[in-house]
């Protein structure tokens, strides 16, 4: 019998260390850096909600004064604000405008990728360039309109709820550009071919090309939701009645009664606003991943 001996392997060399500094090391160092950068100030918050003291001059990345819940206890009795009913209209507002957002630069998306018509281009162009002007150079035209709409139609005018959405769903085409640049992705032959099938133009963009975009839609969704509940500068214009506040303007205008010993309680609240924010984002992470052309396979 003849024995076969193994090939020995041969062993690696290592890479000197300035060029894995060169080609991987100083990534790491900024991924640290980004890292420290993102988390500084939410450590900072977290550590002002749990602090006793509640103070500006007690605040730090850790708590000094022993930790405690009472700051969340306040929030959440209404002892110094009306928190819950600043989060319902918060949902609320947020909720009906990222999603009449959402569906209407999709409309609006699928009419600029598949369609041909008269104005188009000059459409995509006034779409980009309102885009462009920041809502505040706007703020006293829309203030105007709004207020002249509240005397014909009270439910629509200052201080509510509806003409706040109505004003925030201004913005509703903020997202046509992204949506129609994955539209132009998805082949045509999809729809084509659907239509062949007999099937009608919205029922191959709601059966066949809306399914394709589950990771854009996602995205967009967040990014509008994010940006309703951040919006303060319109809100602090238009919501002058503590019942009708958001969060944003609620805990800006608490806050700002009393900096020195409010910190506590303002850091607790935006404690518990940011937690639905990422178990959100966390949800919808599993669709933005996912893939580009899933349930758009015709069989």
């Amino acid at each position: 019998m003849s024995s076969t001996t193994a090939p020995q392997r041969r062993p690696r060399r290592r890479m000197p260390f300035h060029r894995w500094f060169a080609e991987l090391g100083w990534r790491h160092i900024v991924g640290v850096l980004a890292i420290a950068f993102a988390v500084f100030p939410i450590m900072f918050v977290i550590s002002a909600s749990l602090n006793e003291s509640g103070s500006i001059a007690a605040a730090g990345l850790l708590p000094t004064e022993g930790i405690t819940h009472e700051h969340y206890a306040v929030m959440l009795s209404g002892e110094r604000a009306n928190f819950l009913r600043w989060y319902l209209n918060t949902i609320i507002v947020c909720g009906v405008v990222a999603t009449g957002q959402v569906f209407l630069s999709l409309l609006a998306a699928y009419a600029f990728s598949r369609l041909r018509f008269r104005g188009r281009r000059g459409g995509m162009l006034a779409v980009l360039l309102i885009m462009m002007f920041p809502a505040i150079l706007s703020m006293i035209a829309v203030y105007t309109m709004i207020a002249g709409l509240g005397e014909a139609v009270p439910l629509l005018g200052l201080n509510t709820l509806a003409g706040y959405i109505a004003v925030l769903m201004g913005g509703a085409f903020s997202q046509v550009w992204l949506l129609k640049g994955f539209f132009d992705t998805i082949p045509k032959s999809l729809d084509e071919a659907a239509i062949i099938d007999g099937a009608s133009h919205w029922q191959a963009f709601r059966r066949i090309l809306v399914p394709s975009m589950t990771p854009i839609l996602a995205t967009t969704l967040l990014l509008a939701l994010v940006l309703s509940l951040s919006e303060f500068l319109l809100g602090s214009i238009f919501l002058t009645d503590d019942s009708k506040k958001t969060l944003a303007v609620g805990m800006y205008g608490m806050f700002s009664s009393d900096r020195s010993n409010n910190l506590g309680v303002f850091a607790a609240g935006s404690v518990m606003v940011m937690i639905p924010v990422i178990i959100l984002y966390q949800f919808l992470q599993r669709y933005i991943v996912g893939g580009s052309t899933a349930g758009a396979v015709k069989g």
